[in-house]
């Protein structure tokens, strides 16, 4: 199994001035992911000033030039605000620069701030997403490309370079929770991620099963099927101090956003439920990390899990302690367990 981390390179809320400082840190971030072990670093995307990254391409791309072998994805990338000639190309580079790392995870993103800015109406929603990412898989299967769009313009024999270095760049969908979305990415046969950031996470494990079943009943082996968990945690040398970094940082997001969308309040009886056995944050030092993520595995047979850790304000050096520990102890106990 795959074990990585996914970051939105969080700023201070009210201080975009930060973001400078925070997208030097994330490039240093995943310079130890790369050479303490982990499988993937993946990049959100955000139009927010309570985040650094908008374009994940281009911090990706820095990310490349200082790793070797670590693979660098988006998590994810707004299909249905983006181009998907533009974001195919920009990841072709990256691509072409980490000598074949690149992935994109695509979805609709977890905030509406990108439609307007770029001009697309929200009540095309669902269309736009269907529609790009039809455009966005046959960029990927050959060149001199002719499509017909309604929502984007269509093209004739159109070339789109630079090709990517590998022969075919993994594109992965991110879905929520919705069994549409699990549906159609198993009918398209592209690897899923499914975020889960609230309650047990045991009541998610249906999804994976209808990606399985879809994809049977289309003639696949569903053993063969690609799925990741994208889920909340950090990892410290005890589990007390883990709690005590990740709890004010965590909680102070998550009320963030819930006061935007009218979510109850969380303090730090919520923080130790969802820290707990069947809660959906996986917090602790590296023997409870692996434990968590072995039990994880026994649920939902994924082949992938990317954690976020620096998320909020998580001091820097914390998240880099964090990321040694992930690869050089959490890494070799679920390795060697899942052998």
């Amino acid at each position: 199994m795959e074990i990585g981390i996914y970051t939105f390179a969080d700023v201070p809320a009210g201080k975009p001035e930060w973001a400078g400082q925070r997208l030097r840190n994330l490039v240093a971030e995943m310079k130890l992911a790369d050479e303490v072990g982990l499988d993937v670093f993946a990049v959100g995307e955000h139009h927010r000033a309570d985040y650094a990254v908008s374009s994940p391409a281009v911090a990706l791309a820095a990310g490349a030039a200082v790793t070797k072998r670590i693979k660098l994805s988006s998590a994810v990338s707004v299909l249905s605000s983006d181009d998907p000639v533009r974001l195919f190309q920009q990841f072709a580079t990256v691509d072409g620069i980490s000598n074949g790392r690149a992935e994109i995870m695509a979805g609709r993103g977890s905030f509406i701030e990108s439609y307007p800015l770029f001009g697309y109406d929200l009540e095309d929603y669902d269309s736009l997403f269907a529609e790009k990412l039809d455009l966005l898989m046959k960029l990927r299967d050959g060149n001199n490309i002719t499509w017909d769009g309604k929502l984007r313009p269509s093209l004739v024999n159109a070339g789109i370079y630079p090709r990517p270095e590998q022969k075919k760049m993994p594109i992965w969908i991110a879905v929520g929770g919705t069994p549409e979305s699990v549906v159609r990415a198993a009918t398209l046969d592209l690897p899923m991620a499914l975020a889960i950031i609230g309650g047990d996470p045991r009541r998610f494990a249906p999804f994976f099963q209808l990606y399985r079943e879809t994809y049977q009943k289309l003639g696949r082996d569903p053993s063969k099927a690609t799925l990741s968990l994208n889920m909340h945690g950090f990892v410290s040398t005890t589990t007390a101090h883990a709690k005590n970094v990740y709890f004010a940082a965590h909680t102070e997001v998550m009320n963030r956003i819930g006061r935007e969308r009218g979510w109850p309040a969380q303090g730090r009886q919520h923080f130790e439920a969802a820290a707990g056995p069947i809660g959906n944050l996986i917090v602790g030092d590296p023997e409870h990390v692996a434990a968590r993520i072995i039990e994880l595995h026994k649920i939902f047979g994924n082949q992938r899990i990317l954690i976020q850790m620096a998320i909020g304000t998580v001091p820097h050096d914390e998240q880099l302690k964090a990321i040694e520990l992930l690869g050089t102890k959490v890494v070799p106990i679920v390795k060697e367990a899942l052998k």
